[in-house]
């Protein structure tokens, strides 16, 4: 059975920062792409970064050269690095698994949330100005 946990979340400032941790479990291989998505009040989710198991990266504009995603394949954790946050980085943050094996991140990915078949529970990240 996979399972996706995610921490990390809280409350900081503006201009503050934060890391966020998703651990897998219950895969049987390490070939499976995790995204990172957050969710605001009655605003649809949406795509915020994603990697795969050889380490290929993709960021949406808004978080671009302020997140960094990175991965741990031994410890089956991916991390959020969130710096500079601004309130509109607020929302609920989780963590997804795509198991199709990418290699490279699919240019379609930010736009098919369905594509993640595993999803946490989610993390709640408030930033306030």
């Amino acid at each position: 059975q996979v399972q996706l946990v995610e921490s990390g979340g809280g409350l900081v400032q503006s201009g503050g920062s934060l890391k966020l941790s998703c651990v897998a479990s219950g895969f049987t291989h390490d070939a499976y792409m995790i995204g990172w998505w957050r969710q605001a009040p009655g605003k649809e989710r949406e795509a915020v970064a994603a990697i795969t198991d050889k380490n290929d990266a993709d960021y949406s504009d808004s978080v671009k050269g302020r997140f960094i995603i990175s991965r741990d394949n031994n410890k089956r954790t991916t991390y959020l690095q969130m710096d500079s946050l601004k309130p509109e980085d607020s929302g609920v943050y989780y963590c997804a698994a795509d198991a199709d094996g990418w290699v490279s991140v699919p240019k379609s990915w930010k736009s098919k949330p369905s594509g993640f078949e595993y999803w946490g529970q989610g993390t709640q990240v408030t930033v306030s100005s």
